[in-house]
């Protein structure tokens, strides 16, 4: 080896090496400073795995997801009752739970029995008392570092001190005074919410979305908002978060899809209210061109402020857009392989028919006054007009893009916790369980390798906008080799105008029927780099009919379906799995009723629970994908603590 003394780099340390470790020495510029480091890390390998909680296809459904996360999917609960026993009476852990739950709210109701200040100063110093010693059991899983970058930043000396009285042996007057100027200053509740959100933070210590946050139920505006409060959150994309990156961009075909189901749910509230989208342009469209139509085939669900009829013929007036808008897409994007779905010019509306596939259907709906014979997917100059607007308003809602940006930014098309390979739809196959590839940024890929390619697709989206990725985005919403729509068809117009109900069934991918094969399991987790003794594989996208006799857990024993239809537009129930130390477990949920029936009278979702994998002994973060971070990490600053010993980078230690 070259001897070092006079500055040369060790023969196994290249120039491209010494810059990465320089880079890395500006934050550790000591050999004292990387080994403490070390020290930290090697630690936090012996440490028991933090609990991930994966639930998938919300679809709108906020309230119920408050819930669910606010009590950790059912294991506050047990945790409760495992930490104070018979200390505390059902009452009294009823009200912890509802604090932590609900904090906000369940003092502003309990606020009538603490009228004076000295009963509000005993009541909060009695909470955090119980709260506190709730976390001292939840911080066993956390290095002290890690769990103080949980704490809101603000409150992080005062939970330093509650969090360690016990061991420093505070007197009651000091912790008292460090309390008072809480309660008389009137932020005794607001205290009582960061406490809450910590004890949820840590005890839930990664929240995985597996895909569909919005579409069908009442909000994605608030979903993600709420999201967006969570200290750590990751998002496997569903093929409706596909539609609505696409539609913040400016994608029509995509603004339109919004639109129309959201005008199908009678969802326009998040629009409107949520994003400062008008609907007006539309509303305009519908009266002047529609304004005699009944359009009986676009009935909308549910109740709302604007006449019935009225929302019937935007939603027609926006799916016949949408149509048209497709049929431009899949023309622009040969390789689709979709011609076969256009379906505009193979109307017949003189005859009243359409031709699909070859067989020819009644029309339940011949009135189409903005189609061209000559040019089906043409658009009016009045169709131009109204999504030219629409897109408009889409591309300036601020809110619309600051969310957007945090499901792109947070999400991927699949992640790995502990042997468990997550993502909302499917690897696409064939019958024979070979892996379909598809061509994305001019390469066919397969397998993995397009999930890869797809996923900087969306990323190349929101950093480039190029016309290809954004009309990729589209066909992630409903191509059939999309992983994450995973079905032979979109059967949207269909379902609008023929009756004939075998018209409507989308083919699911073979992957659904093949990951009860065990063999097919075992090569598709290896396709992954998971080793296939342990492996799971974990997708949403297709409700669970239970009703049907269908199980969540395959008969393989190596797949696992999690969408439980958690929407109640779907069914209400929902599952979330979760990936403990000592196993993984499957929490199956019903329906919420509301935060007041919550706190006032202990309404909760309490879940049936279902071990899907039980550990010989609990797995530690050396167990997990993070652990082999860390060693890579520890290796990393190995090497530097040898560079500053062999004199290739010098040590700033004076």
């Amino acid at each position: 080896m070259i001897d070092s003394m006079d500055g040369s780099p060790p023969n196994d340390m290249d120039a491209q090496t010494l810059v990465a470790l320089r880079a890395l020495g500006r934050q550790y510029p000591t050999i004292d400073a990387a080994t403490a480091e070390i020290a930290g890390l090697r630690a936090r390998l012996t440490l028991p795995k933090g609990a991930v909680h994966v639930i998938s296809d919300i679809h709108g459904e906020y309230r119920k997801l408050v819930h669910v996360i606010n009590n950790a999917s059912g294991s506050l609960r047990p945790l409760v009752d495992e930490v104070f026993g018979d200390r505390l009476s059902a009452e009294d852990k009823l009200e912890l739970l509802s604090l932590i739950y609900y904090p906000r709210e369940t003092f502003a109701h309990l606020l009538a029995r603490l009228s004076d200040e000295p009963s509000r100063r005993a009541f909060v110093r009695r909470a955090l008392e119980r709260a506190f010693e709730l976390m001292r059991v939840l911080v066993r899983r956390y290095s002290l570092g890690a769990a103080e970058s949980i704490f809101p930043e603000t409150y992080r000396p005062l939970f330093r001190e509650l969090l360690f009285e016990t061991y420093l042996g505070r007197s009651e007057e000091y912790l008292n005074t460090m309390i008072d100027p809480f309660v008389e200053d009137g932020r005794d509740a607001e205290l009582l919410r960061q406490v809450a959100h910590a004890i949820r933070g840590m005890q839930i210590s990664e929240l995985v979305v597996a895909g569909d946050l919005g579409d069908r139920g009442p909000r994605i505006d608030r979903v993600i908002d709420f999201l967006m409060h969570q200290p750590n959150v990751r998002i496997t994309w569903g093929n409706h978060d596909a539609s609505w990156m696409g539609a913040c961009l400016g994608h029509e075909a995509c603004i339109a899809t919004v639109l129309r189901i959201s005008l199908r749910y009678r969802r326009l509230s998040q629009l409107e209210e949520g994003y400062g989208i008008p609907v007006a342009p539309l509303e305009k469209l519908a009266r002047t061109v529609y304004g005699d139509d009944p359009a009986a085939c676009f009935e909308c669900k549910g109740e709302g402020l604007r006449e019935a009829l009225l929302m019937a013929r935007m939603q027609k007036a926006i799916a016949i857009i949408q149509f048209k808008l497709e049929g431009q897409a899949v023309r622009r994007n040969p390789e689709f392989e979709l011609d076969h779905r256009n379906l505009l010019h193979r109307m017949d509306p003189g005859a009243g028919t359409v031709t699909v596939d070859g067989k020819s259907h009644p029309l339940r709906d011949r009135n189409f006054p903005t189609i061209d014979g000559a040019d089906p997917y043409r658009l009016t100059s009045g169709e131009e007009a109204c999504i030219g607007r629409m897109r408009q308003s889409f591309l300036q809602s601020p809110v619309l893009w600051r969310h957007m940006q945090y499901v792109a930014r947070r999400g991927a098309m699949h992640v790995i916790r502990d042997g468990h390979v997550i993502f909302h739809g499917c690897v696409p196959v064939d019958d024979t369980g070979r892996f379909l590839s598809m061509r994305v940024a001019g390469r066919e890929t397969s397998g993995r390798a397009l999930f890869d390619g797809l996923g900087r697709a969306v990323h190349r989206a929101f950093r480039e906008k190029s016309p290809r990725d954004l009309d990729l985005l589209w066909y992630l919403w409903a191509g059939p080799r999309s992983p994450v729509f995973g079905k032979d068809r979109m059967a949207t117009f269909e379902g609008y105008f023929i009756e004939d109900k075998a018209t409507h069934k989308e083919i699911k991918n073979p992957y659904f029927k093949l990951i009860h094969d065990r063999a097919f399991c075992r090569r598709v987790l290896e396709e992954f780099g998971v080793d296939p003794d342990r492996g799971l594989l974990v997708n949403g996208h297709v409700p669970v009919k239970v009703e049907r006799g269908e199980s969540p857990i395959k008969d393989s024993g190596c797949a696992i379906t999690i969408d439980g239809a958690f929407s109640e537009a779907y069914g209400d129930k929902g599952y979330t799995l979760v990936l403990e130390a000592g196993r993984t477990y499957l929490a199956t949920h019903h329906h919420f009723e509301s935060v007041e029936e919550a706190i006032t009278q202990g309404a909760d979702i309490i879940p049936t629970v279902q071990d899907v994998r039980v550990h010989a002994s609990p797995r530690t973060v050396a167990d997990t994908e993070t652990g082999d971070e860390i060693r890579r990490e520890i290796a990393a600053l190995e090497r530097l603590i040898r560079a500053y010993r062999e004199n290739a980078i010098l040590e700033n230690s004076y």
